[in-house]
């Protein structure tokens, strides 16, 4: 839970994308945030007070007065409340108010009350967007410090295609994380990080690999950006995207080409957590043409290919660290141990092929952690939070 214990103001104006804000507040709560919506009168024309308050178990704010008794809403009370707001979708019409002061509606009020930072994903046509009017509203908005979230590029409502359409929810989410995880506890530090198999060519059409997903390296790349790292990711061949932007990622293919770039980007690290099933072994030639099946056998004769964790722990430093992986089938902690030493890891992480649900395809993975003191055992989890465990031992190691 990334954005666990904020408090967000999420403001929702007039705009067809208005239905998006429900996955906007579904996403913001499972990241751990208390959300207040304060929507305009416009707003409520396209999606009603009581599907936003069935999601954040909160009245909608709507009006100045709630009712005729006396009882009023303050905007400067929940303008000081607020860690963040977030103003999505915005319209043209809220943009211009905004930028102008023109505090005719409660989420106007709201705004130039609030203390905290303040986001804002426009949605509208794509004229209107372009319209000099507009663009020098926005202006105006950065000028303030607000955050304008671009919009992006596709169908729109009015049938055209173009820029205009709100970006979509998970993107306007990682903007609020991104922006709460840089003062993290790996904030300034930069950490290398492989992920994912290596292919080994035989020919053209055929190669020596594993079942290596690239899930669990994904995962910590992920987890050390959100808490403040600029992390380089040297990934195998995988089905998986980096999401956060502090990730910087590096596509091989080959044992030989992640060990030039592990040992290039290890130079300049902080850290680096050896996640990737690199293969120990490569065919000695490769042929220029597919192998026919002319025999009833074929001979494959195979050479080590260069160790990386090896390479890399002659290389450390005293103000660097790093984090091996191994998995394992039998005499698992005698063989982690081993490795930790013959690689000069400051910890290794251990998993077995023997425990169900952890290894390789697997969402979920368990795993322990081993140094020259200790070994600690973690239970079955998802990837995502064995990676939060992994990276609160790399931030201690690293303090």
């Amino acid at each position: 839970m990334l954005l666990r214990g904020k408090k967000i103001v999420l403001g929702i104006t007039g705009s067809i994308a208005a239905y998006k804000a429900c996955y906007i507040i579904r996403g913001l709560i499972k990241q751990g945030a208390e959300v207040q919506v304060v929507i305009t009168p416009a707003g409520k024309e396209f999606i009603t007070p009581i599907t936003l308050s069935a999601l954040t178990s909160k009245p909608v704010i709507s009006e100045f007065f709630a009712q005729r008794d006396g009882t009023w809403n303050s905007h400067v009370d929940l303008g000081l409340w607020a860690d963040a707001m977030l103003i999505a979708p915005a319209t043209a019409s809220t943009i211009g108010k905004m930028a102008n002061g023109i505090a005719d509606n409660m989420l106007i009020t709201t705004y130039l009350s609030a203390k905290a930072p303040v986001f804002v994903a426009p949605a509208m046509d794509l004229d209107m967007y372009a319209h000099p009017s507009t663009q020098k509203n926005l202006e105006t908005l950065r000028s303030y410090g607000n955050h304008v979230i671009e919009p992006g590029t596709g169908f729109l409502a009015s049938h055209l295609v173009g820029k205009g359409r709100m970006e979509e929810p998970e993107n306007i989410i990682r903007h609020l994380i991104e922006y709460f995880s840089a003062g993290g506890d790996l904030a300034g530090k930069k950490v290398l990080i492989t992920a994912g198999p290596t292919y080994e060519k035989i020919d053209p059409v055929r190669f020596v690999g594993n079942y290596s997903s690239g899930k669990m390296g994904f995962a910590l790349a992920e987890e050390c950006a959100a808490r403040g790292a600029e992390v380089t990711l040297v990934t195998g061949p995988v089905q998986l995207q980096a999401v956060h932007s502090r990730i910087h990622r590096i596509n091989v293919e080959s044992a030989a080409e992640m060990a030039e770039q592990a040992e290039m980007n290890f130079k300049q690290a902080d850290a680096a957590i050896l996640c990737a099933a690199v293969a120990d072994f490569t065919p000695e030639t490769t042929a220029d043409h597919k192998i026919k099946r002319e025999k009833d056998d074929l001979v494959l004769k195979l050479k080590p290919t260069k160790d990386i964790a090896a390479t890399l722990g002659r290389m450390k430093t005293s103000g660097q660290k790093l984090v091996g992986f191994a998995l394992e089938t039998d005499n698992e902690q005698e063989n982690a141990q081993g490795k930790l030493e013959r690689k000069n890891f400051d910890f290794i992480v251990l998993n077995s092929l023997n425990d169900s649900g952890a290894g390789f395809r697997c969402d979920t993975n368990k795993i322990s952690i081993i140094d020259r003191q200790q070994r600690i055992d973690y239970p079955l989890k998802s990837k995502t939070e064995v990676a939060k465990d992994i990276i609160d031992r790399l931030a201690e190691e690293m303090k």
